[in-house]
């Protein structure tokens, strides 16, 4: 049995642990590997090695850290389709999607390489007689990540790039279902001429989670993950005296205008339901049918379900994979009855799907619900999984008032071919990402990711502008070099 060990200071270590969880290969059913789970003593461990390396990298050149990340982007080109298996392997999704992901993520390693730009400071020359004002930026020390199972390179890579290019060490805590792919990144970053220490890996469960919350060592915490999980993560973390950002839940909405191309809003909406077997927090769960719109849609959504190819991921003709645990499996099937239960109409049903050769996979079909309205359980839950329910609305304004009244608020799109009605719904939308004829508005790495409401606790979004400002503390400096004696008034601009 391959045992997967920790990476704390530049070497693949156990450390001091001696528990374990297993790790899958969701589409055979079967143990693949185990992963150690450490103990509060092995985040010790692993703090103060990045805090011996901060002593160091914290001032280092900007020119040496952009060296590092240039490296490490070559070697993310160079490596994508090994990454991409050993994240098919573990998670199940197929392997292009995987390879998106690397991609996806590496864009963000591409605004860690001018990291230079957007850490410039002001300068304000003669603000009063003799007096300059300028501010700079610092690193804050050992920063922290803790990231979800879904994306498991994706999501890590919105996070320790920006810190490390800032000048900050990083522990990173990724999900112990797919935990291979955080330790090919430390490999990689050691490849890349990263000192020892500057970015570590300890795999773990709760008790690891919180003895990175509750560490003095630690100065900020990032994670990505369930709305539950992220407000005891935001809660717990700040009454330790660290900053945090917190990402939760989704429950996407696509609307469906009368005007649009259906065939197209259809195909995309297929894509961003069932892709990643729906295990994506700006996955599509939710269709709104406006007017007319209405029966046409899901008569083409019927159809392609249908043709959605599922499999194993290694395969290259499947389009979509199994899901992560057989748990997660489970939780679908029931959503599905439960909404066939309380009224929605099961278009489409892919409880009873098996794969051959693999029928011990966590395998379930793309699945379509009709006749959805807010107050059913598969409306209001995050089903996470391959599970699209179509809500009718007669207008967009009915459309609008929907998600607005959803406690999530994290992506939503609009397929028209109305620049006013699009106008209108970017502006009403109580959403904070938002795509027009796009299903999945994931921003570029040089904008910030970020819901609203329960999508996002506290303030700070992820990676862009945010994660600069996120990673670094401001310095204000006033200065005078006088010609003249000291005067005992309060100064002022005159």
């Amino acid at each position: 049995m391959n045992t997967i060990e920790h990476w704390i200071n530049g070497t693949a270590t156990p450390a001091g642990s001696t528990r374990t969880a297993p790790v899958f290969d969701p589409a055979t059913g079967r143990r693949q590997a185990q992963v150690l789970l450490a103990e509060a003593s092995d985040v010790d461990t692993a703090v103060a090695a990045a805090g011996k390396a901060f002593e160091s990298w914290g001032d280092s050149s900007l020119s040496q850290r952009t060296k590092v990340m240039f490296a490490f982007r070559e070697l993310l080109v160079r490596h994508e389709d090994e990454l991409a298996r050993i994240i098919s392997a573990e998670h199940g999704k197929v392997v292009e999607d995987a390879r998106g992901e690397v991609v996806r993520g590496r864009e963000v390693v591409e605004y860690a390489c001018g990291i230079a730009d957007a850490l410039k400071g002001g300068f304000s020359d003669q603000v009063s007689r003799d007096v300059d004002v300028h501010d700079f930026r610092q690193p804050l020390g050992v920063v922290a990540g803790i990231t979800p199972f879904n994306f498991p390179i994706m999501v890590p890579l919105w996070m320790h790039p920006i810190a490390i290019a800032t000048g900050n060490t990083f522990v990173l805590k990724p999900s112990e279902r797919d935990p291979s792919a955080s330790n090919f990144v430390a490999q990689l970053y050691a490849e890349a001429g990263l000192p020892e220490g500057v970015f570590n890996v300890v795999h773990g469960d709760k008790t690891t989670v919180d003895a990175i919350l509750d560490h003095p060592g630690i100065a900020a915490v990032s994670f990505v993950g369930s709305t539950p999980i992220a407000k005891y993560v935001h809660e717990r973390a700040t009454a330790a005296g660290k900053r945090v950002q917190a990402l939760g839940g989704a429950k996407n909405h696509a609307v469906v205008l009368p005007d649009a191309d259906l065939e197209y809003a259809a195909g995309h909406l297929t894509a961003a339901a069932f892709g990643s077997a729906g295990q994506r927090c700006m996955a599509v769960s939710v269709g709104i049918a406006v007017g007319s719109a209405g029966d046409k849609l899901v008569e083409i959504l019927e159809r392609k379900a249908a043709e959605v190819k599922v499999g194993p991921g290694t395969d290259p003709a499947s389009d979509m994979g199994p899901v992560v645990t057989q748990a997660a499996r489970e939780r679908v099937v029931h959503s599905i009855a439960r909404g066939a239960e309380q009224g929605a109409k099961v278009v489409v049903d892919g409880r009873g799907l098996t794969v051959e050769g693999h029928e011990e996979g966590f395998f379930v079909g793309p699945s379509l619900l009709d006749e959805v309205t807010p107050e059913m359980d598969a409306y209001r839950e995050e089903i996470f999984g391959p599970v699209l329910s179509i809500v009718r609305a007669a207008t967009l304004d009915e459309a609008i008032a929907i998600i607005n009244a959803n406690p999530y608020g994290n992506g939503t799109a609009l397929f028209t071919a109305g620049g006013e009605a699009a106008r209108r719904f970017q502006r009403e939308v109580k959403v904070g990402m938002i795509g027009i004829n796009v299903p999945i508005p994931v921003p570029m790495s040089y904008y910030s990711f970020g819901g609203w409401k329960d999508s996002l606790i506290g303030d700070s979004p992820i990676h862009g502008p945010a994660g600069v400002r996120f990673y670094t503390r401001a310095k204000v400096v006033t200065t005078r070099w006088p010609h003249t004696e000291a005067a005992f008034t309060f100064p002022t601009s005159s």
